[in-house]
C-alpha cells in the first residue's frame, strides 16, 4: 500500500508540474503578465538581462533545492526534489511549443493563469511535495534569520517585493494584475485540497514532541492552541493532544514541520467554514442587534 501511495504521490506532481508550466507558457508568459515566487522573479529577470526566463527559472530552483540541502537537512530537500528537476526541462518543453490560450485578454488571463497554477500547486501539496518556491524559502529564511517573523509573514514579504518590482519593471497595471492572480490562485489551492466550503482548517495533532510543535505554531505562525489530556485505547498511554485553528497554507508549513520533527504523529485536519472570535482571518464575534 506504501508503495501504491508513492506512486500516486509522485503523479501528483508531475501532473501538477505539467499544469503550472502549461498556464506559464500559454497564459502568464504570452499575456505579458506576472506573478510571485520564483516565477515571477525569472519573469522579471528576463525583462532586465534579457536571459530566457526557463533557463532562470531552472537555475534558481536548482538554487533553492541546494540551499535546502544545506540548511534545512536531506528530508527537506527531498519533498522538492522531483519538482525541482523535472519541472523546468517540462516548462522548457512547453516555451518552445509556443501557444496561447487567452487571445490577449489580460483579464481572463489572470483568472485561468490562478486557477491552472494554483490547481497544479494543490496537486503537488496533496501528494505530499513541495513547490520549492517562497514556501522554501522563507523556511531557510526564518529558521536561519528573522526566526521572530511569522512563516506567513515572511512568504507574503517575499510575494510582494516581487510584484513590487515588477511595478518597475513592467509597469502598474501588470502588477495589479500579479496581484488579482495571487488572489485567484490561494483559493484554487484551498479548492483542491480542502474542497469549496472552508477557508480554515482545524488540526489535531498527537505528537511525542508536543512542546516543539506547540512553540512552532505560536511563536511562529502565531497561532492559538488548545490542549487536551487523552489516553490511547490500543495502546493506554496518556498523550496531549494539541488543537489549533489556521489556514489552509499554515497548515501546509504545520504538516511539513512536523513530517521533519516526528514523522510518527498523528494530525487530524479538517475543513472549517467559519470561525467567530479574536484571531487572524476570524470572523469577530459581534450580535446583530
Amino acid at each position: 500500500m506504501d508503495k501504491k501511495k508513492k506512486i500516486y504521490d509522485i503523479l501528483y506532481v508531475l501532473a501538477g508540474s505539467i499544469i503550472i508550466a502549461l498556464a506559464i507558457t500559454s497564459i502568464l508568459k504570452p499575456n505579458g503578465i506576472i506573478t510571485g515566487g520564483i516565477t515571477g522573479f525569472s519573469l522579471v529577470m528576463e525583462r532586465i538581462f534579457h536571459i530566457n526566463y526557463t533557463y532562470m527559472y531552472y537555475f534558481m530552483s536548482l538554487g533553492v533545492l541546494i540551499l535546502t540541502y544545506f540548511t534545512l537537512g536531506k528530508r527537506e530537500a527531498r519533498k522538492i526534489v522531483v519538482f525541482s528537476l523535472f519541472f523546468p526541462l517540462v516548462l522548457i518543453l512547453f516555451e518552445n511549443l509556443k501557444f496561447n490560450l487567452t487571445e490577449d485578454d489580460l483579464f481572463l488571463a489572470s483568472i485561468y493563469y490562478g486557477v491552472m497554477a494554483g490547481g497544479g500547486t494543490g496537486l503537488i501539496l496533496k501528494g505530499g511535495f513541495s513547490s520549492g518556491g517562497t514556501d522554501t524559502i522563507a523556511l531557510v529564511i526564518n529558521r536561519k534569520l528573522f526566526r521572530f517573523m511569522s512563516l506567513s509573514t515572511i512568504i507574503a514579504v517575499l510575494d510582494v517585493s516581487v510584484i513590487f518590482l515588477a511595478a518597475f519593471v513592467f509597469d502598474t497595471r501588470v502588477a495589479l494584475y500579479a496581484l488579482f492572480t495571487q488572489v485567484v490562485a490561494m483559493k484554487s489551492v484551498e479548492t483542491v485540497l480542502f474542497g469549496f466550503s472552508s477557508k480554515m482548517v482545524k488540526l489535531e495533532i498527537i505528537s511525542e514532541k508536543e512542546a516543539e510543535i506547540e512553540s512552532f505554531i505560536m511563536k511562529q505562525l502565531r497561532r492559538g492552541i488548545s490542549k487536551y489530556n487523552i489516553v490511547g485505547g490500543y495502546t493506554d498511554l496518556s498523550r496531549i493532544k494539541l488543537v489549533t485553528i489556521c489556514s489552509f497554507r499554515e497548515s501546509i508549513l504545520v504538516r511539513d514541520m512536523i513530517a521533519n520533527l516526528d514523522p510518527k504523529a498523528f494530525v487530524s485536519v479538517m475543513p472549517v467554514s467559519s470561525v467567530w472570535g479574536e484571531g487572524v482571518g476570524f470572523d469577530r464575534l459581534t450580535s446583530e442587534t
